[in-house]
């Protein structure tokens, strides 16, 4: 674990990528030198085998070839033939009871093809003159020293080979990292260049790799959520400030209007009276928005099964019967479905839904609640007559204090832009989306949650 912390921890990605590439060029540089060394090593060792078992075909050929009286100077003299020219070879031959019958240049002990010093040696039993029963050691030696000495000058070679190799790795390594990574740094510095008070400004992929292009598009695809989302902020801290202004203003004229002089009691109510109106309307405010920023912050709907959609919308039709009979209005519901849902969440937003087509409607005119149900899916909507909403202002209308054109925004006082707001929030703690459409006269605003039991 020590080497990774050295190789990981509190070094630049350059650094990293040249310590890794100069690992891997010793280990591969290593892995090369241990297989030539190897194969030498092995070429050698064969060769001084083949070139034993060759000399020993020889030396038995001799002591074959050798008989009689003078089988002793005979065998000796062919055996110093044999020698002639092989500096690197010695033999020995003795003979049972201890004699030396031949020794040049010095005795070789050891045993079979074994090594002795510098020597490879092998040695076998035979019988010598033929025929005459007497046993006989050979012992035939190979002198090894100049491969062993290639070998080890082979070794250091190979070595040094590597460790200059892997340095040189090393260097061209960081040098190309080095290269590699400018893209890197001009796109720092792009993103260095990208601010807030610079609306529009994106990263330019172009000239960059193509590795790079992918974290490109995502940046710019974060900055665009981003400038949306700081503008909707700012837009909201200004609705808030404007939203909150307007009644503050008032309770604060009403109340310096009313110190300014004694007035009767019952003065003094009515305008009390009319403060609290304001300060409920603040109160209402405040507490949307603290809806809003918890389903914001990702706060879902807690489901429990639901046996019929159509009762509950009885029920939130029922709550707004005086409003609708102070315009004229009427409403029904048609279609049921069962589902599992947070009830307290989609009654308040059935009744916003059903609060703002009661202020648009056309007096006289029928609402109508709808329920469907497809597709494991829930739609439920609200149609009313009256003006035509522009195609444009549809996607818009779930923005918080948008509101469509002032003849739609004085309508209503208590109308503060945020009902619709709060639909499309409770649709997504459904994970739903609302919807709306406006043709031919008819509106229709509502919301499509997924449901595990939906039936109609």
């Amino acid at each position: 674990m020590r080497w990774r912390a050295l190789l990981a921890d509190g070094q630049s990605l350059g650094t990293r990528l040249s310590r890794w590439l100069a690992l891997q060029g010793l280990i591969a540089a290593l892995a090369v030198s241990g297989t030539v060394y190897a194969v030498t090593l092995w070429v050698l060792q064969s060769r001084q085998h083949e070139e034993l078992a060759l000399k020993s075909a020889v030396v038995r050929h001799a002591l074959a070839e050798t008989s009689g009286s003078s089988a002793t100077e005979d065998l000796q003299h062919k055996l110093k033939d044999f020698l002639a020219g092989h500096e690197d070879m010695k033999l020995s031959i003795t003979v049972s009871d201890g004699a030396v019958l031949f020794d040049a240049p010095q005795r070789a002990t050891g045993g079979d093809a074994a090594s002795t010093g510098r020597f490879m040696q092998v040695s076998w039993e035979d019988t010598w003159p033929v025929g005459a029963g007497s046993g006989v050691r050979v012992v035939l030696g190979l002198d090894v020293s100049r491969d062993e000495d290639l070998l080890r000058r082979l070794g250091w070679i190979l070595l040094a080979a590597s460790l200059l190799g892997a340095g040189i790795v090393s260097v061209t390594g960081f040098l190309l990292v080095r290269r590699g990574l400018l893209p890197v740094q001009a796109l720092a510095a792009q993103v260095d260049a990208v601010a807030l008070g610079r609306p529009g400004l994106r990263l330019d992929g172009a000239g960059q790799p193509l590795e790079l292009r992918p974290l490109v598009d995502r940046f710019n695809a974060l900055l665009m959520r981003v400038e949306r989302a700081y503008a909707q902020l700012e837009g909201i801290n200004a609705d808030v400030a404007h939203e909150l202004r307007t009644p503050l203003t008032t309770l604060i004229g009403s109340s310096e209007l009313a110190l300014q002089r004694e007035r009767p009691a019952a003065e003094l109510q009515d305008v009390i009276a009319e403060n609290l109106e304001d300060l409920r309307r603040l109160a209402i405010i405040v507490n949307d928005m603290l809806f809003l920023s918890q389903a914001d912050r990702g706060a879902s709907a807690r489901r429990s099964p639901v046996t019929s959609l159509a009762a509950e919308l009885g029920e939130i039709i029922e709550y707004h019967e005086a409003s609708l009979h102070d315009r004229g209005l009427s409403a029904v519901c048609d279609g049921d479905a069962t589902g599992a849902f947070d009830l307290s969440l989609l009654r308040r937003a059935l009744s916003n839904l059903l609060s703002n087509a009661t202020r648009y409607a056309t007096p006289g005119s029928t609402i109508k609640v709808r329920i469907a149900s497809e597709g494991g899916r829930i739609r439920i909507w609200v149609e009313n007559e009256g003006s035509p909403i522009e195609q444009e202002h549809l996607p818009r209308l779930f923005d918080r204090f948008y509101r469509v054109e002032r003849s739609r925004r004085q309508v209503g006082a208590s109308n503060h832009g945020l009902g619709l707001a709060i639909v499309a929030a409770i649709a997504r703690m459904h994970q739903g989306e609302p919807f709306a459409r406006s043709a031919d006269g008819i509106t229709a605003i509502g919301l499509d949650v997924p449901s595990s039991s939906a039936t109609v």
